[in-house]
């Protein structure tokens, strides 16, 4: 199957026929391979979405995002709207109510207090949630009952959805996590790797960076479900190995973010185990500027645009001409085919937030060597490398070990050394570069580097939490167990206030507008951020499972209690 047959308009998925579940855990055991493994099953310590994707199938929030990012209740009665009570008219409250009788995996009643006890554990001081974006905003978290639960907000909140929604914000027992909070979040081994969920499924056995064993919970509120007695959730290797193994040999039934070429793919599908599936959604490739000094010899905690900016990056004319020289278009030919479009933007969806900017999609060698020259930056001894006062314009850049993340890097520096850039390639496995160990130095968050590459995306279809990652404040650091999404190090009094307008706009199209407005001030007027591909979601199931319902804007496994074997 091709790719262009599977990206039908903005969310294209395959569909089944609804299973009649016989009972829980008659298909006996699915497999699901993820080449870049969950190192924990924490998302509130994690911003890698392949650990937010493997919590998912544990621990779930109040609400979700379907496959067409409308809002659907999971644990919750219902989504609360100010039509039927359960947001305010002045729209600083919102009242969650739970489903009657929902239990933990353990058998205890899921409570209010719960979910209160989940905020507080994301918004502590030194506790370094990565979702703390989720409650921007947020002044209180109260129980009003055992099931009923009232966020407040600091001013009239239009979306009041960052909160317990998604797979980004699940709830957590308080429990199992009570002596976690803060500073000792990190430090909870079995807590994080095992915890105590509502979803479908519980876990057995955790390896990081490699193999999650989980079984079906006796305590999951469908009696029927899930379909599947276990999960063997496999993790590492690469995204060949992963495609290969539920398209050509199917020993795999379910494969994540296959980021290979089309033609790849498409051989592989040939074999007839299993299809593709595809859709676009919010998933950008982009690379981040560092604008401080990446050097990890600095004293931990040092690192600031005003102490220590970057040598070479603070230079916008610098970032901006670095974009100039990249071709979108061929990297999406070479990387992606009809499952990529080149694009200016961070936010390339819904069209609502989406801005026009489309300057960036012209390569300009020419142009971006005439701003270097304009920045200082000249070849004195005819070597090809620009110096200045000395220094050589020389860049580390990193991403994750990817075929088509390299085949992205050798582009690019090619690109880059047309224009006098020197620079060093570095890739590192994915698992430690999603990871978040606040151990590691080779993190995306710790950015060691001058630009990096990846990509990430946001729960739903609004992108205020998103965009509220770059707000002063929110980088990563060692109080924070070096969490935090602000990677860059970005701060900007324009940015932060249009932050605030939005978080108390309530007419859609001028919400619009003031995303749009921020999309453009971080990438189109500062280049801090320089998008690529608008990448649709690629991933891969056997012929033998039904019920997959590919969703771009949650967690990939949101229906996996739905899942089921279909016989040959």
């Amino acid at each position: 199957m091709k790719l262009k047959t599977m990206l039908l308009g903005a969310v294209a998925t395959t569909a089944f026929a609804p299973a009649a579940f016989a009972e829980r855990g008659s298909d006996g055991q699915v497999n699901i391979i993820y080449w870049q493994a969950p190192s924990i099953m924490n998302p509130y310590l994690s911003g890698g979405t392949k650990d937010i994707e493997a919590a998912s199938l544990v621990i779930e929030p109040l609400g979700r995002y379907d496959e067409t990012g409308a809002l659907v209740p999971y644990l919750a009665e219902d989504i609360p709207t100010v039509e039927n009570g359960g947001v305010s008219e002045d729209l600083t409250q919102i009242t969650w109510t739970l489903k009657e009788g929902l239990l933990w995996s353990d058998g205890s009643p899921v409570t209010a207090e719960d979910v209160v006890f989940t905020a507080e554990y994301c918004m502590a001081p030194e506790g370094g949630c990565a979702q703390r974006a989720k409650f921007d905003g947020v002044s209180s978290v109260e129980a009003l009952d055992e099931r009923t639960v009232q966020v407040t907000f600091e001013s009239p909140k239009p979306n009041p959805y960052g909160p317990f929604m998604g797979g980004q914000s699940p709830i957590i027992q308080k429990a199992q996590f009570e002596n976690c909070l803060g500073a000792n979040a990190s430090s909870c081994t079995e807590e994080n790797f095992n915890p105590i969920g509502t979803g479908p499924f519980v876990v057995t056995d955790f390896r990081p960076n490699d193999v999650i064993s989980l079984e079906a919970n006796e305590n999951y509120r469908d009696p029927e479900k899930p379909a599947f007695a276990s999960v063997n959730f496999k993790g590492g290797g690469d995204a060949v190995a992963a495609a290969r193994a539920v398209l050509e040999t199917g020993e795999y039934d379910y494969a994540w973010n296959l980021q290979l070429a089309p033609d790849v793919l498409e051989q592989m599908a040939a074999a007839g185990q299993g299809e593709p599936i595809a859709a676009f959604g919010t998933l950008v490739e982009r690379i981040e500027m560092n604008l401080t000094d990446p050097s990890p010899d600095l004293p931990e905690g040092e690192r600031s645009t005003v102490a220590h900016p970057h040598p070479i990056l603070s230079d916008e004319r610098v970032r901006r001409a670095l974009s100039m020289a990249i071709d979108r278009e061929l990297l999406v030919e070479v990387g992606y085919g009809q499952a990529g479009r080149a694009t200016c933007n961070l936010v390339p969806a819904p069209e609502l937030y989406a801005s026009d900017n489309t300057e960036c999609l012209t390569q300009d060698i020419e142009g971006a060597k005439a701003l270097l020259e304009e920045a200082g930056w000249t070849d004195g001894n005819g070597d090809g490398i620009r110096e200045k006062d000395g220094m050589d314009l020389s860049l580390v850049y990193q991403t994750s070990t990817n075929a088509v993340r390299q085949d992205f890097q050798a582009l690019i520096k090619q690109w880059w050394t047309e224009i006098g850039v020197e620079t060093e390639l570095r890739n590192i496995d994915a698992s430690v570069f999603f990871g978040g160990d606040p151990g590691s130095p080779d993190t995306f968050q710790k950015f060691y580097a001058d630009v990096e590459m990846y990509a990430n995306n946001f729960d739903g279809t609004d992108p205020q939490s998103y965009l509220a990652m770059y707000r002063c404040g929110n980088e990563p650091k060692p109080s924070s167990q070096w969490q935090g999404e602000n990677i860059n190090r970005f701060c900007n009094e324009e940015y932060d206030a249009l932050l605030d307008e939005l978080a108390q706009t309530g007419e859609l199209e001028k919400r619009g507008e003031i995303a749009k407005r921020l999309n453009e001030i971080i990438t189109k007027e500062t280049m801090t951020i320089v998008p690529l591909v608008d990448r649709g979601r690629v991933s891969a199931r056997s012929n033998t499972l039904g019920g997959v319902v590919l969703n771009t804007w949650d967690s990939e496994l949101w229906n996996a209690a739905d899942w089921y074997r279909i016989e040959e």
